[in-house]
Order: structure tokens, then C-alpha cells, then sequence
């Protein structure tokens, strides 16, 4: 054989070697873009998306990556993150609350995107039911509207004498008219009155409770928001400061010092979210997945700080509380 022969063979045997390693090569990781209005997730919440991953066989930075992104309460980068997510090329959104829900709709209709804390999926245009979404999104609902009337009757309990209400909302979050029609209809039929009070940047915080001060209510309510979430500690602060009871949407602001809060178990809808990554990196389609709804709900009080305004809470309240900060 002639050295030219020699020379073809070894680098047949070369290629052919390269060809099986890569072939012996496990496949590329799937990459989830995790978008979120506020700060980066709480680590209860962060720690039970990796637990749901975990319990399907994913660990992040070993066969999953995950690209975390926060608008850090300016909702007006939501669109600009998204997009980016969308560049890298992620397998699937993982979008926590109806401003990044909408964002990530806006910035693609063919990747899969997963919610989590969205109040009414369908009201907001997500899917066209809970049942067969339809498109690309799918994932779970927080019940915002139906919670709404709950929290105001057991606020009606903490303060029996409440009559002036106000509620705490965010002008640019279409899709509340549900919610804000559940709160009218309760408060209708307790005879309270109520004032909203628009919260969209952090400027706004202080001037909603100087207000306060001047058309004082006998409680406030509020309703999800990014940016009362971020600076939950300076929301926590002045409620205090005006002696106001609140009803908060996240055991967050109680955890820190808030007085109430009612909602659906906010780590354990993240921790169900990585089933729908799992089944969503398996083939399946999101229109094909109905949307699901909260089975676990909290209840937590805190009684230092219903002490530090004068407030005594009815031990039947007490005795339904799931969590009481003492």
C-alpha cells in the first residue's frame, strides 16, 4: 500500500472517529427563559421551580439552563427582555404575572410559554379557555377575580366597622375588570364605599398614602402588583405609619411585618409549572394543556402588627389562619 493509500485510510479512521464521539454526545440542554416584573423570585419561589425540575430529573447548569431575567418593577422592559430571551433561543417562557405574561406574548407566537401567577387567563386574552388554551401559552391561574371577594370579607371581619374601602390597582394591567367587578359586588352588598387608588411607579407609593391621610379609609385592599411587590418593605412601612389595616395579595408583605394577606400558595403554583416545562419539552403541545388552578391557599396574620395599630383580631379569624406571626 502506497502512502498516499496509508494517508486516505488514516484519515477515514479520523473522521469516523469523530463522527462516534459526537454521536456518544448527549444532546444539547433545553434552556428555559424565566421572565419576572419585579426582582429576581424570593427564594422560596426560585427554590420550588428547581424542586418541580428536580422531581422530574432536571438540574440547572448540569441537563437544563435556566436564563433569568427580571424587570426589577419597570414594566416598560418587559418587552425588551423578552425579546432577548426570545434571541437566545429559549425551549420554553416561564412568565410569572399578567404584564410578563403579555410581554412574552408580544415577543413571540411559536415558543411555549408557561404561567404562573396570571389572575384570569382567559379574561386576559391568554387562552381561549382553561380547558384547550389554544395557542401558545398555557400553565396556571392564581384566581385573582374569585380570591378578590374573599380577601375584602375577611378584611370585613378583622375591621367589622370597615365602611370606606380603598383598593390599590394598576392602571396599565388590562384584564382586572373581573376582579374589580367581584370586589364592587361584595362591597356593594356590605354597604362599603370605595376609592381606588392608581400605583404604577415607585413615586406613587408615598403620594397614595399622603393621600390617605386626607380621605382616610378604614382599610385598604390591594391588588397584585409588580411594583408594590419590589418595595414591599416601604409599602409595609407607611400602613404602619398610618395605622391602617391591609389586606395584602402575598404572604411576602406580612412575612416582613403586614398585617393580612389571602392567596393562592404562590411556590406551590411555580413548583407545578416545571410540569408543564417537562411535558412541553416532550412533545406536548401548550394549546393541548388545559390551564390549572390553585389547590393549596394561605392565610396568614400577623399579630404585631395588628398590635402596633390597635387592632384586636376575633379568634375565630385566628383560628383559620394557616400562619400566625406572633
Amino acid at each position: 500500500m502506497n502512502k498516499v493509500a496509508l494517508w486516505l485510510v488514516a484519515l477515514s479512521l479520523v473522521v469516523a472517529a469523530i463522527a462516534l464521539t459526537e454521536a456518544q454526545q448527549p444532546g444539547k440542554a433545553p434552556r428555559i427563559g424565566y421572565l419576572l416584573a419585579a426582582g429576581y423570585p424570593e427564594t422560596p419561589r426560585r427554590d420550588a421551580f428547581r424542586q418541580g425540575l428536580r422531581d422530574l430529573g432536571y438540574e440547572e447548569g448540569k441537563n437544563i439552563v435556566i436564563e433569568w431575567r427580571a424587570a426589577e418593577g419597570k414594566l416598560d422592559r418587559l418587552d425588551e427582555l423578552a425579546a432577548e430571551l426570545v434571541r437566545l433561543k429559549v425551549d420554553v417562557f416561564v412568565a410569572s404575572g399578567n404584564s410578563v405574561v403579555r410581554a412574552a406574548k408580544r415577543a413571540t407566537t411559536t415558543i411555549p410559554i408557561v404561567t404562573t401567577l396570571v389572575s384570569d387567563p382567559v379574561e386576559n386574552g391568554f387562552v381561549a379557555s382553561l380547558a384547550r388554551p389554544g395557542g401558545n401559552i398555557t400553565g396556571l391561574t392564581s384566581l385573582g377575580a374569585e380570591l378578590s371577594g374573599k380577601r375584602l370579607e375577611l378584611l370585613k371581619e378583622v375591621v367589622p366597622t370597615l365602611s370606606r374601602l380603598m383598593v390599590i390597582v394598576s392602571s396599565p394591567s388590562p384584564g382586572n375588570s373581573q376582579t374589580v367587578h367581584q370586589i364592587e359586588t361584595v362591597a356593594k352588598a356590605m354597604g362599603v364605599q370605595i376609592i381606588y387608588k392608581d400605583i404604577q411607579t415607585v413615586g406613587d407609593i408615598d403620594a397614595a398614602f399622603k393621600a390617605t391621610g386626607k380621605n382616610r379609609p378604614d382599610a385598604i385592599l390591594m391588588l397584585p402588583n409588580a411594583v408594590l411587590l419590589l418595595h414591599r418593605k416601604r409599602v409595609v412601612e407607611l400602613t404602619a405609619q398610618n395605622r391602617v389595616p391591609m389586606m395584602y395579595d402575598a404572604r411576602e408583605y406580612v412575612q416582613i411585618g403586614g398585617l393580612i394577606s389571602y392567596a393562592a400558595d404562590a411556590a406551590d403554583l411555580v413548583r407545578r409549572s416545571a410540569t408543564y416545562v417537562d411535558k412541553i419539552l416532550k412533545g406536548s403541545k401548550p394549546a393541548d394543556l388545559p390551564v390549572q388552578q390553585p389547590t393549596k391557599f394561605e392565610f396568614f396574620i400577623n399579630l404585631k402588627a395588628a398590635n402596633q395599630i390597635g387592632l384586636t383580631i376575633p379568634p375565630n379569624v385566628l383560628a383559620r389562619a394557616d400562619k400566625v406571626i406572633r
